[in-house]
């Protein structure tokens, strides 16, 4: 069996300025094939619940947004036998530790601090695919 090496990602980010950088940062990882991306958790559920849309390979989530965070949207992923063994992480500026039981419980693969530069936003990609490797 070959391991995969290109993956179709979903990205939940409400921040534009992180959005653009992020966006830049994945579309140059030869890792990643297609990025979506949303601005908060009911519309990540909304992608992911279209049956006509691509399930991804790999979601990563912000966990403060406006409508629905990022913990609150993968509580639901969880909950639906399709979705819930797609590999998720979540990043955020800073993780409390009641964020980072709920990301343990829900089994996030990894919880990422949000960068402030470029080149360390850079890392996000890469790390995702260390974890996916493993």
């Amino acid at each position: 069996m070959t391991k995969k090496t290109q993956f179709n990602i979903i990205i939940a980010e409400d921040d534009m300025d992180d959005t653009e950088v992020i966006l830049d940062v994945f579309e140059r990882n030869p890792n990643f094939n297609q990025i979506i991306l949303v601005s908060n958790g009911e519309e990540l559920l909304s992608y992911l619940n279209n049956p006509s849309n691509l399930i991804p390979d790999v979601i990563l989530t912000d966990i403060n947004m406006p409508i629905m965070n990022g913990i609150e949207a993968l509580q639901q992923i969880s909950e639906i036998n399709s979705l819930k063994d797609i590999p998720c992480f979540v990043y955020s500026t800073g993780l409390n530790p009641i964020y980072q039981q709920k990301c343990d419980f829900l089994g996030v693969k990894a919880c990422l601090i949000k960068p402030y530069t470029i080149k360390e936003f850079e890392q996000i990609p890469e790390s995702i695919v260390r974890f996916l490797e493993k």
